[in-house]
């Protein structure tokens, strides 16, 4: 299978308009996922969930105030699913372009009927590749609205609850579950970054044992998306604040005595990712001075080797300029050239010479510790 590149996957995350768009459009991209609408019914007593064709009829079923629903919606490829959310429950048109344009930081928005909150949702796929996916809700009076553009999400462990209805999550109202949501979205962020921080871990091993030019490039991958997830985590931070400040009464008292939970939860993950921060930035750090050193070991010991055959060199050079010390054809004397060169052995004593030069070197180059 082809690996989709970084800015492919960018690009299946976010749609975007066109400059000079008129404000409150839905945006529905062409590779926009067919709805999938599960709805969740409970109450103190039961809980039952099922799919729903289409949002026909969600405004009649909304209005049984004996029970809270969670209408969870996957998949934006119906533009009359947005009508119905605008006409029906009276969804301001701005929070439908909101939701379909899937770029938008964590935030909230109180309105007369309903509170608009998003989130971001960060997943790990199997190559390890950070998605970063837009979770919006709605919130009424007995229901919350969950949509998302995609059909993988972390939700399990909430419907689990609901299934179980251990706890408060059955009894405590449609902003006790948008809560149960935004925690568990926050509990994967310490997932995701347990996982990176165990690279980081064996990046360092496979530094001290044997540097090489993917540690960092694997170093670089994760500081990046450490960027992204504190890019994510500081404006979810101000917006379960937000939360804990609203005088919203669909946002109850005991919902926020719980937000204030997930609020330090916010604050351990931007410290967390700080100081993974450093710890990545330290290893390329340490990759580049390991290089270093090693190229310096490497220029020690060419440096060594040149000193050694440098006086050799010069040795060798002079004798091989075949200077006779007497003319061939008259045989006079020639003054100021190499009588050495018909010396008897002189071959012999070239070499003991230059091998002598070459030990003297080598041993005042031990002494000097240049061989440590």
């Amino acid at each position: 299978m082809n690996k989709k590149s970084r800015s492919q996957r960018k690009k299946n995350n976010y749609g975007v308009h066109k400059a000079g768009t008129s404000p409150g459009l839905v945006y529905i991209d062409d590779t926009a996922l067919e709805p999938v609408i599960t709805l969740h019914q409970l109450n103190e007593k039961s809980y039952q969930s099922r799919k729903l064709e289409n949002l026909k009829d969600l405004a009649k079923i909304l209005s049984d105030k004996s029970y809270t629903f969670w209408v969870d919606i996957k998949g934006f490829g119906s533009a009359e699913m947005f009508d119905i959310l605008g006409r029906d429950l009276n969804i301001n048109k701005l929070v439908l372009e909101d939701i379909t344009v899937t770029y938008q930081r964590p935030k909230l928005e109180e309105y007369d009927n309903y509170v608009f909150a998003v989130s971001r949702m960060l997943l790990l796929d199997e190559d390890k590749h950070l998605q970063n996916d837009q979770l919006s809700f709605i919130l009424t009076d007995n229901a919350l609205i969950t949509l998302k553009d995609s059909y993988a999400d972390c939700l399990e462990p909430v419907r689990q609850r609901l299934e179980a209805g251990k706890g408060n999550i059955r009894t405590a109202g449609s902003s006790y579950i948008m809560y149960a949501i935004m925690d568990n979205i926050v509990d994967t962020y310490f997932e995701i970054l347990g996982t990176w921080s165990e690279e980081l871990d064996q990046i360092e091993d496979r530094l001290m044992d044997k540097p090489d030019r993917s540690i960092m490039y694997d170093t670089q991958l994760i500081k990046r998306n450490l960027i992204n997830i504190r890019r994510v985590s500081w404006p979810e931070r101000d917006k379960l604040n937000d939360i804990l400040r609203s005088e919203s009464p669909l946002i109850t008292d005991q919902t926020k005595l719980f937000i204030r939970d997930a609020y330090d939860h916010c604050i351990q993950i931007i410290d967390i990712v700080e100081s993974l921060k450093e710890i990545s930035a330290s290893n390329i750090d340490m990759y580049l001075s390991l290089i270093s050193n090693r190229m310096n070991e490497i220029m020690k010991v060419l440096t060594i080797i040149s000193s050694i055959f440098i006086p050799l060199t010069f040795i060798a050079g002079i004798y091989g300029m075949n200077f006779a010390d007497r003319d061939p054809v008259t045989g006079k004397l020639m003054p100021m050239n190499m009588p050495e060169l018909y010396e008897p052995h002189g071959y012999l004593y070239t070499w003991i010479i230059m091998g002598l030069i070459a030990v003297l070197q080598v041993i005042y180059f031990w002494r000097r510790g240049w061989f440590k």
